[in-house]
């Protein structure tokens, strides 16, 4: 049997030499990439992309489709051009659309996955929509449109599916826009935090990092290696389901579907050295934890948890402040916050705003897209956000 990923041996192609070699896209069981040498040529993939997403990349998205949705029918789609693979991602088909029974195709993310860009060589960004649109347009089954979910707005990669639709005349229509908290900056984390918190803050701040440290021993603790890494995990699991969230049901200890996800997908990245572990102790004991994930040119703030018991000290806050360390990482110049918009806490503590949004496009026949148009007209109509009648 000839595996899916056994095309890629061949050398990666510059998007100069594909020349009019038309992209082909596959589709098959998420099971058939999990082999060590599948999983080398998906890792191939994602240091040649030019927008890093941690969450497909093998060692987090593996783990994820094992033990988030392991009976689902959510498959990985990649495309090749010439027996090179330039584009990898996660697809699925949804019966609903937010409250709606409309039946879509659309990249599959998870509650605890915070960015949707498909991995895709540098340069290969138009070939990967132009072999996803054809793809849907001949296999929609009863899918209505595509969705892609939690994308960024700015790069080659919107650029590319903006400029595609127009291209083929396809309608395309950004549905939901949001900017949250990004952390990119020259200056030096002392300066940036003069910059972007009054000085009465930050005179609190230090108040409340004092008043904290007569309690005890503080320490804060910073490790990119793999040592002692799954009793971390599991302090950090305690640690998240004592507060709120685990009141709230929303804590990764709370399902096992969850606790397994992070056990295994943080293991992997300490192992290879994708994954920065911050604590904030006191006495030995953990009263705030941040994971952070390294991929590519960026990091991405993944998990943080702290101690209620000490929420009149900040200690997330205090933890944060010690975080702007990563300004003095010069191979990654930026950290995207993976929080909410319009988050109060870090929105008050990092200044820049990555936009990121949901688009939705027509695919099928005349017929199919004229349901889609009507769709995308009441949509736009409750929410008008950008992009329309493309």
């Amino acid at each position: 049997m000839k595996h899916p990923w056994s095309a890629g041996a061949t050398p990666a192609l510059s998007p100069t030499a594909a020349g009019t070699v038309a992209p082909v896209l596959d589709v098959v069981d998420w099971q058939e990439w999990s082999t060590p040498e599948a999983r080398a040529k998906w890792d191939d993939l994602a240091a040649r992309s030019a927008t890093p997403n941690p969450f497909f990349e093998s060692w987090l998205l593996l783990p994820a489709l094992a033990a988030l949705a392991p009976s689902r029918p959510v498959r990985i789609a990649t495309v090749r051009i010439g027996g090179s693979l330039v584009a990898l991602f996660p697809l699925a088909r949804a019966a609903r659309h937010g409250r709606h029974p409309l039946p879509h195709l659309a990249t599959w993310l998870h509650a605890n996955c915070f960015l949707g860009a498909p991995l895709v060589a540098a340069g290969f960004e138009q070939a990967l929509w132009q072999a996803l649109f054809g793809w849907a347009d001949s296999h929609a089954g009863t899918a209505l449109f595509l969705h892609l979910a939690a994308m960024p707005l700015d790069g080659p990669l919107a650029d590319a599916l903006v400029e595609t639709a127009l291209q083929e005349g396809r309608r395309l229509a950004l549905v939901h826009r949001e900017e949250r908290a990004l952390l990119q900056s020259n200056l030096s984390p002392e300066s940036y935090l003069a910059a972007a918190v009054p000085g009465k803050k930050r005179k609190e701040y230090r108040r409340q990092r004092a008043r904290l440290g007569e309690l005890g021993d503080l320490q804060v603790v910073r490790s990119r290696d793999g040592d002692h890494v799954e009793a971390w995990i599991e302090a950090f699991l305690a640690l998240e389901a004592q507060g709120w969230k685990g009141r709230a049901g929303s804590a990764l200890a709370c399902a096992p579907g969850t606790a397994a996800f992070f056990r295994q997908g943080m293991a992997e990245a300490a192992r290879r050295g994708r994954l920065e572990r911050l604590s904030l102790e006191l006495d030995g004991q953990p009263i705030a934890m941040l994971a952070t994930l390294f991929a590519g040119s960026g990091t991405f703030s993944f998990k943080t948890a702290f101690d209620e018991r000490f929420a009149r000290f900040s200690p997330g806050v205090l933890l944060q402040l010690e975080n702007l360390d990563l300004l003095q990482d010069p191979a990654r110049p930026w950290c995207d916050s993976c929080a909410a918009a319009d988050h109060p806490m870090i929105d008050s503590l990092w200044t820049e705003r990555r936009a990121i949004g949901r688009f939705s496009i027509a695919i099928g026949g005349r017929v199919r897209r004229a349901a889609c148009d009507a769709l995308l007209a009441l949509e736009l109509g409750r929410n008008p956000v950008g992009i329309k009648n493309r």
